[in-house]
């Protein structure tokens, strides 16, 4: 479900920058996953299987090939998460303001009634996680570089919602790597992990299994 969580933050930000929008659904079980700093399990950081439907589904066509090309620029996106959170890892001082970042935006938004439930986001959520990326991931080398249409990615809060899937993604990338993921793993455990992401969407009655 981690892995899921990387390759859905991938998406919705090939989505924003392409299309303007993304998926409601997948964009707010992703942004409000990054709130979930001390949650017990993977199932509880999204809200279920069904906060990661569209990752789960991502990771066994893309890793599981079943016939479509592969979407180099999404594969860029998630190598390029991988990569930033291995550089993140090696700065503890940049992790624990991220860290106070986050409950610093989490306590902020008990100001607002209107939270952003179900499959909605509060736009002041999106702006601060934005502002958050933007003061300390966007200053790792090597820095993820955004390919679109350049109206949606200066419009600023498409951008900010392009920040805010990206902050998300390397939130799930630290959890899969807690949980001993590695890019190894992508490249000689493919067939593993497609039958995982298999079960547990039938399991969760998402999908039937696809071979």
């Amino acid at each position: 479900m981690a892995l899921a969580g990387i390759f859905q933050a991938a998406q919705l930000t090939q989505q924003l920058a392409r299309q303007g929008h993304a998926d409601k659904t997948a964009l707010s079980a992703s942004i409000h996953s990054v709130l979930m700093i001390d949650a017990g399990s993977a199932e509880e950081i999204f809200g279920g299987v069904r906060g990661v439907n569209s990752g789960l589904r991502l990771v066994r066509d893309k890793l599981g090939g079943a016939g479509k090309a592969i979407d180099l620029e999404m594969a860029r996106y998630v190598i390029s998460m991988i990569r930033l959170e291995n550089a993140l890892r090696k700065r503890p001082a940049l992790i624990e303001k991220i860290r106070q970042g986050i409950e610093t935006v989490e306590q902020q938004m008990k100001f607002f009634t209107d939270g952003g439930n179900g499959d909605t986001v509060h736009p002041k959520l999106i702006e601060k996680l934005a502002e958050l990326y933007t003061q300390t991931l966007s200053t790792l080398s090597p820095r993820i570089m955004v390919s679109g249409e350049q109206g949606h990615l200066a419009n600023s809060p498409t951008a900010a919602m392009v920040r805010s899937a990206l902050l998300a993604g390397i939130r799930s990338t630290v959890l899969w790597r807690q949980f001993g993921g590695n890019r190894w793993q992508l490249l000689f455990s493919r067939r593993k992990i497609v039958d995982q992401a298999n079960r547990i969407l039938m399991e969760s009655g998402h999908l039937r299994v696809v071979h």
